[in-house]
C-alpha cells in the first residue's frame, strides 16, 4: 500500500493530503491521484476501512439504488446542500466504480448495494488496490494533532509524532464520534473549531433505544416485521414519527430499521424527555376487522383455554407478554371471554406500548448527527469557505440520512469532490 517508512517521517510533501483513511478518505484519495497529483494519506488506526469493517453487520451496505431524484428524500440534515456532489457521483457512479475494481454487487430488499459475498472486507480491499494503482501514499498509526494555517490558507498538518507535512491542499475525512473504538473520536470537530468555523452540536444517529419496564427483556430477540409504529412524546402525546417495517426487541430496549430511522427524525432533546412507542401488530385490519378475526379464531377453539387460543395471531414469545398486558385469565375458556375482554384485546394489538427512555450512545450509533456546519462549505468543492486549500468530507459534516446505504454514498460523494477539487486546484498551482 506504498505505506511510508516510520524513519522518514520527520517531513513530507503532497500535493493533496488526507486526514482519515475511511470511506471519504479513500474515496477522496483516488478521485485526486486519478488526476496525477501526489497523494498522502494520515490514518491513525493500524489500518485503513476500520468503521467500514463492521459497517452493514459487516457486510457494508455501500449504497442505495433509488432513483436519483428520489435519493434526496431519504437525507435528513441539508439535503440540498448534497446535490451537487451526488449529482457529481451518484449512486449509479459508486457501483461502477466499485465493480470496475472488480467487486461483484447485489441489489436486495430496499434497493440495498451490498457486495456479493456479503463481505465489507472485499469494499475496502478495493478502495485499497485503487489507492495503490494511482500511487496513494498512506501513513498508518499516524494523527494529526493540528493543522497549519497561514494567512487563512491552510499549507498542511503537524502529526502527533511531530512530522510536519506540507500540502497544496488538505482534505479533513475523519469520520464523527459513532463507534468511537473505530477511531471515530471527533478530531475533525476540532481541526475546524480552531479555524473559526461553526461546528453544529452532535447527537448519535440511526441508534436504538433504550426502554423502561420488563416488556422488551422478555421479548429480547423476537423480530417484528410489516408492523406500523408511531412515537409520540410523553405526556403530551404529540405524533414525533410513523413507520411500517421491522422492529427488534433487545435487552435494553429496542432496535430494528424503523427504529434506527425513528432516532434520527426525532429530536435529540425530545428524546431525551422520554416517548412512547406504539405498536400496531396487525395495520392491516382496523378494530372492526380484528374483532371478527378474533371472533371466529375463538369460534374454532371453542374449548380451548385463552393461554392456547393466540398462536395464529401472535409469535409464540410474544403470546406470554400479551396475556398478561390483556388481564384476561390465562385458564379462562375462550367461550367465556367477554366482549369487554375481547374488545380490550383488540385495543391491545392494534397498540402495543412501550415507555422509551433515551437513546443509545455513540458505542451503538450507525453514524453521528451533528457535525461542521454545511453553512461553512462550498457544496460543489467541499472547500472550506474560512479558509482556503481545506476541505471537508464524510461523516465530518453535518449531514445524515437514513438507514438503507445512502450514508455510505453521502461519504462516496463528499469524498469525490473534495478529492477532485482539491487535486485540479493543486494542479492550477503547479
Amino acid at each position: 500500500m506504498n505505506e511510508v517508512p516510520r524513519s522518514s517521517r520527520k517531513e513530507s510533501f503532497a500535493d493533496v493530503l488526507i486526514i482519515g483513511g475511511g470511506a471519504a478518505g479513500m474515496m477522496a484519495a483516488i478521485a485526486a491521484a486519478k488526476l496525477g497529483v501526489s497523494v498522502i494519506v494520515v490514518e491513525k488506526n493500524e489500518k485503513t476501512g476500520k468503521k467500514l469493517y463492521i459497517t452493514g453487520k459487516g457486510r457494508c451496505n455501500l449504497t442505495n439504488t433509488c432513483p436519483r431524484e428520489e435519493f434526496s428524500d431519504h437525507i435528513l440534515s441539508n439535503a440540498k446542500f448534497m446535490f451537487s456532489s451526488l449529482y457529481g457521483f451518484s449512486n449509479e457512479d459508486a457501483v461502477s466504480f466499485f465493480e470496475e475494481l472488480g467487486v461483484p454487487l447485489k441489489t436486495e430488499r430496499g434497493g440495498r448495494v451490498f457486495p456479493v459475498s456479503d463481505h465489507s472486507s472485499d469494499i475496502i480491499r478495493a478502495l485499497e488496490q485503487g489507492a495503490r494503482e494511482y500511487g496513494v501514499k498512506i501513513r498508518l498509526h499516524s494523527q494529526v494533532k493540528s493543522l497549519i494555517i497561514e494567512n487563512s490558507i491552510c499549507k498542511g498538518a503537524l502529526l502527533t509524532d511531530g512530522t510536519r507535512i506540507t500540502a497544496d491542499r488538505v482534505i479533513v475525512a475523519t469520520g464523527g464520534r459513532s463507534y468511537p473504538s473505530t477511531g471515530s473520536t471527533g478530531d475533525g470537530y476540532g481541526f475546524a473549531r480552531s479555524c473559526g468555523m461553526e461546528v453544529v452540536p452532535q447527537a448519535p444517529g440511526l441508534v436504538p433505544f433504550n426502554a423502561e419496564g420488563d416488556i422488551c427483556a422478555r421479548l429480547q430477540g423476537l423480530s417484528l416485521r410489516n408492523i406500523s409504529v408511531e412515537i409520540t412524546g410523553r405526556g403530551e402525546g404529540k405524533s414525533l414519527y410513523t413507520g411500517f417495517g421491522e422492529i427488534l426487541f433487545t435487552h435494553f430496549g429496542v432496535s430494528g430499521p424503523l427504529i434506527l430511522t425513528a432516532s434520527s427524525e426525532i429530536a435529540y432533546k425530545e428524546a431525551v424527555n422520554g416517548l412512547t412507542l406504539h405498536i400496531d401488530l396487525k395495520p392491516a385490519l382496523d378494530h372492526k376487522e380484528l374483532d371478527a378475526r378474533i371472533l371466529r379464531d375463538f369460534g374454532e377453539m371453542n374449548n380451548k383455554e385463552f393461554a392456547n387460543s393466540l398462536d395464529r395471531l401472535f409469535p409464540s414469545k410474544l403470546i406470554p407478554v400479551i396475556i398478561d398486558l390483556s388481564g384476561i385469565d390465562p385458564h379462562k375458556k375462550v367461550n367465556s371471554v367477554t366482549k369487554e375482554e375481547r374488545t380490550g384485546l383488540v385495543e391491545l394489538t392494534k397498540d402495543l406500548t412501550v415507555e422509551l427512555s433515551s437513546l443509545r450512545g455513540y458505542e451503538e450509533a450507525v453514524i453521528t448527527r451533528g457535525g461542521v456546519s454545511v453553512k461553512e462549505i462550498d457544496p460543489k468543492t467541499m472547500e472550506s469557505k474560512k479558509v482556503t486549500g481545506l476541505y471537508f468530507a464524510g461523516e465530518v459534516l453535518d449531514v445524515d440520512a437514513h438507514t438503507g446505504g445512502y450514508n455510505l454514498q453521502i461519504a462516496w460523494s463528499t469524498g469525490y469532490a473534495a478529492g477532485r477539487h482539491a487535486a485540479i486546484e493543486a494542479l492550477k498551482k503547479e
